[in-house]
């Protein structure tokens, strides 16, 4: 504000409830405001997107996206088919766990949900070797679930590209995103096709040959 003025509000299910935020906070005590009045004021707060963050798993504080993102896009093989001979009930099963391998594997390597497209994902990294080793450790995972006799077996395609997306809300649009998508398309199950951008950004790792056919 101009005036060098700092606003603190608080929605609380009580008046007790403030005042105890207020008290451990800062200490001062809040006064009751008119909600329609601060909306005339400030806007709609609740509309204000969330920063993108990326949290660390190792207790580091979340680090901030800079915009430049390595896009992630994953697709289940066959879903529709599956829903068609197993039945809706049966075929959410299946999903459920595809669900959560894809979603473990993402947490574990810091990676970012941005949306469930229903029978994939589409996730964020900030730096490709994480968004790599996260592909290439999804295959793994669905190849282990498969040697275990799991019927019908469950495969992943994955596509990688790279670049700086629009954010709109909580969603990215934009070639990045577009290009991932069609990577994705086109790599066949239980394989990761990388655009070239990412591809350069692995130089030097072990994993870049591997990842750009199929995960060993």
């Amino acid at each position: 504000m101009k005036r060098g003025c700092i606003f603190c509000l608080v929605e609380a299910p009580s008046k007790e409830a403030a005042l105890g935020v207020h008290r451990e906070a800062h200490g001062m005590v809040p006064h009751e405001v008119d909600p329609i009045t601060v909306g005339a004021i400030f806007g709609d707060i609740h509309d204000v997107p969330a920063p993108l963050t990326i949290t660390s798993l190792d207790g580091r504080p979340p680090e901030t996206d800079t915009g430049f993102r390595i896009i992630v896009f994953t697709d289940l093989e066959g879903s529709t088919a599956l829903t068609s001979e197993l039945g809706d009930a049966a075929a959410m099963e299946f999903l459920r766990t595809h669900n959560a391998i894809v979603r473990e594997k993402v947490k574990a390597h810091s990676g970012r949900e941005i949306k469930h497209t229903g029978d994939g994902f589409m996730v964020t990294f900030n730096a490709a070797s994480p968004a790599v080793e996260c592909a290439i450790a999804i295959l793994r995972a669905f190849r282990f679930h498969n040697e275990g006799g799991a019927e019908p077996a469950l495969r992943v395609r994955i596509g990688l590209s790279a670049g700086e997306p629009v954010a709109e809300g909580q969603d990215l649009f934009g070639a990045a995103v577009q290009l991932a998508a069609r990577l994705c398309a086109y790599a066949e199950p239980e394989q990761i096709v990388v655009a070239g951008v990412v591809a350069e950004l692995c130089l030097g790792k072990t994993f870049a040959s591997r990842a750009m056919a199929r995960a060993r």
